[in-house]
């Protein structure tokens, strides 16, 4: 993982915080918009990751290559994102309860499936779903929600978790330079299972998400304090 190297850290516009780094010699630009919206830029590919209305101006932002849902909630699906995002080449990647309610071509990515979009561009989904018996009905196993393990240009692996719990396709994940692991109650993770979830993947940065937005945030500062020594972890806006 000694090829990541920070570049900057920054604004990409005034409104959008964004962190670049190195990889292999070429730039990769993350992008934060809020809770679970992401956008990746590698290679002059444009990765949006649950793109949602409320959290970014998509009309004014470049058009997507990737689109990557992970389900079906409404803090993760917005057709209209989607439509401000759209091409005539763009690869739309959803979820199977995503893929029943949206209208025109995409991918339906399972839990296992591996989609390769474009040639420097391989997607993985890793199957999401809550453990805790108080917090089955949110994402149940069943519903096959995913995360997904963004591959880009054969060299960085990049996790995004979805809504899920530690679950045992999630320890199994491995080799992951880059992960965005969710931590929200009651609907995810608890700082303490998020701490074992870092602690499976071992990822070299971690980048808490999805914690804002209930009525109780999830203390990041405290949860990267119970990470010291574990990894490089990086708190960003994404409440």
């Amino acid at each position: 993982m000694a090829f990541l190297k920070n570049l900057f850290g920054g604004k990409s516009t005034p409104n959008y915080p964004t962190d670049e780094l190195v990889v292999n010699g070429e730039k990769l630009k993350l992008t934060f918009f809020a809770h679970a919206s992401l956008a990746i830029e590698y290679m002059d590919k444009h990765i949006y990751v649950d793109p949602v209305m409320e959290n970014a101006e998509y009309d004014k932002l470049p058009k997507a290559d990737v689109i990557l849902v992970t389900h079906s909630h409404y803090d993760h699906f917005d057709m209209a994102a989607i439509d401000h995002l759209i091409k005539g080449d763009t690869h739309i990647l959803l979820d199977k309860t995503s893929a029943e309610g949206f209208v025109g071509d995409c991918y339906t990515m399972l839990p296992g499936a591996v989609a390769e979009p474009f040639t420097d561009v391989k997607v993985e989904a890793v199957a999401a779903y809550n453990t805790s018996d108080h917090q089955l009905q949110f994402h149940p196993k069943e519903r096959e929600d995913c995360g997904y393990i963004i591959t880009l240009g054969g060299a960085v692996r990049i996790y995004v978790s979805g809504d899920t719990e530690p679950t045992e396709e999630l320890r199994a994940v491995k080799n992951i330079d880059i992960a965005f692991i969710c931590c929200n109650q009651p609907y995810t993770m608890t700082p303490e299972q998020a701490v074992e979830a870092v602690k499976a993947i071992r990822p070299a940065i971690y980048y808490p998400y999805h914690y804002g937005q209930v009525d109780e945030p999830t203390d990041v500062e405290a949860l990267a304090k119970m990470l010291e020594g574990e990894c490089d972890v990086r708190i960003r806006p994404l409440a």
